[in-house]
């Protein structure tokens, strides 16, 4: 039995995979979501056509700007009745905190973290996306790394994305974010 045949739990593993612009949170998590057998959510969709504009512009997104976004993505968490995997930056601890607020239910984060050479380079070759590479020193500024307190855990970029996904499983493990028999295989 997969987890999505599994009774809908209010428990059900919801991970989010947060980092700034060119960390690989979409590509990650698809590929991580299809890993666990979970849904998977890119926030990216979920953005406000004002956001979009404003960040296609080459202006960074203020709080105001990112909470309405941050509640929406956590209501989609919170309607999810199985496993869900989710891309969002989630840059600060309070935006973590947020999503947490919104989903009403426990999340697991991964900090996608890789250089800023690296990330540059992932932007430089990006095509079609509202999120021009100008922004990423402002991500980096904005970034508050996980803390003490928080169930999160850092994985590096800078291998293969099997690897970043292995990586991660093994992370959410540690965290006790999924059971023996997910984090296995």
């Amino acid at each position: 039995m997969s987890v999505a045949d599994a009774p809908p739990s209010a428990s059900a593993p919801a991970i989010v995979l947060m980092g700034v612009a060119g960390s690989g949170k979409t590509v990650t998590g698809e590929a991580l979501a299809k890993r666990l057998g979970f849904r998977f959510l890119d926030g990216d969709y979920l953005h406000p056509r004002a956001n979009v504009a404003k960040m296609a512009s080459g202006v960074p997104l203020t709080d105001d700007d990112r909470w309405p976004w941050l509640d929406a993505i956590g209501h989609a968490i919170a309607a999810e009745e199985n496993g869900v995997v989710v891309a969002c930056s989630a840059l600060k601890r309070a935006y973590r905190e947020r999503l947490t607020a919104a989903a009403g239910k426990p999340l697991a984060f991964i900090l996608l973290d890789g250089s800023e050479a690296t990330l540059a380079e992932r932007l430089g070759r990006r095509k079609g996306h509202f999120m021009p590479p100008s922004l990423l020193k402002s991500q980096l500024a904005t970034l508050e790394r996980p803390g003490t307190g928080e169930r999160a855990a850092i994985v590096s970029v800078e291998t293969s994305v099997a690897e970043v996904v292995e990586a991660a499983v093994a992370a959410l493990a540690r965290l006790g974010a999924l059971t023996p028999r997910l984090s296995a295989g």
